[in-house]
This record gives C-alpha cells, structure tokens and sequence, in this order.
C-alpha cells in the first residue's frame, strides 16, 4: 500500500465513528452512509487539503456543505414535483390533504418514467430551459425535442391516473380536477 492510501485509511479508521454521528445528528438514518461516503470522497480527492493535526474539524466543515447540497436537492425535488403538477392540464387541488395526495402521486407517477422522460421534464420544469435550450442539451432539434416533451407529459399524465386515488368532491367544493387543453 501507497503511503497516501496508508494515510487516508488511517484518517478513515480514526475519523469514520465522529462523521457518522455529526451526520446521524442532522439527518435521517436512512441517508446518512451515503453523506458520510461523500464526505469521505471528497476527503480522498482533495486529501492534500486536509490539515495535519485537525482534520476532524475539516471533515465536519466538508459534512457542513455535503449536508447543504442534500438538503438543496431535496428542495429542488419538492419544487420540481409542485411545478410539474402545476402545469395547466394537471389536477387542481382543493385543500391540503388533497395537495398532499397529489404530490405523492406526482412524486410515484414521476418515478414510473423512464430515464429519458424524467430528464426531458426536469430540464423544462426544474431547470427552467426553454424548449431550444433543453434542446441544445440533448444535442436535438427544437422540434424533436418539443415532440419528446409533448409525449413526456402525457405519458405523466397517463401514469398520475394510474396512481391517482381521485374522490368525487362534494357538491358545495369546487372541482378537484381539471383538464384544460388536455
């Protein structure tokens, strides 16, 4: 073994226990592992960086930022999954428990997709590209693209009444689904 990677083993070892709990601490228990590897990744990658003698307080600064990407992503995901249900032709909610209802369906139709039509939908609705730019991304025409996010969407669509428990609403509440344009 290369002296660097005696090193950072040796970091690893003594640090890995005092990481894990920062992040415990912050984070629910199912994702910390992964923000701990990251943290460790980055260790790795700029381990040069890393001070002799007070590594740990490096290492909890790295968590600090690995933990504001996460919770950055998670934002984006939750704004992606309210836009994505906004659009015109989706359901229109009448209270909280029915916008809590449709999200998680947004959320379960959204993972249904394939690959390329997540990422088609992200670029429009998370991204804010226009048509040419997302385009661009895809290294595609413009019409190409705007035929691929035509048949994204009703494919969404279709899979939010897959999973959609739709209830009748009342007759005094104003319709909980709309179809403009559909």
């Amino acid at each position: 073994m290369d002296v660097a990677k005696q090193h950072f083993t040796e970091l690893y070892e003594r640090h890995h226990g005092d990481v894990w709990r920062y992040v415990a601490r912050r984070i629910v228990a199912s994702d910390v592992g992964d923000v701990v590897a990251e943290v460790f990744l980055v260790a790795w990658r700029r381990f040069g960086d890393v001070p002799s003698g007070s590594a740990l307080p490096w290492l909890y600064g790295v968590a600090r930022l690995v933990l504001a990407n996460e919770a950055r992503g998670r934002r984006r995901w939750q704004e992606l999954t309210l836009r994505v249900a906004a659009e015109p032709d989706r359901l229109v909610m009448v209270d909280h428990a029915d916008g809590v209802a449709g999200q998680r369906d947004v959320v379960v139709a959204f993972g249904r997709l394939s690959g390329g039509d997540q990422e088609i939908l992200r670029l429009v609705a998370w991204e804010r590209l226009t048509a040419a730019q997302a385009a661009a991304v895809l290294g595609q025409s413009r019409a190409a693209f705007a035929m691929r996010l035509l048949r994204a969407r009703r494919r969404l669509r279709a899979q939010l009444g897959a999973t959609s428990d739709v209830v009748e609403p009342r007759p005094s509440a104003a319709p909980s689904m709309s179809n403009r344009g559909g």
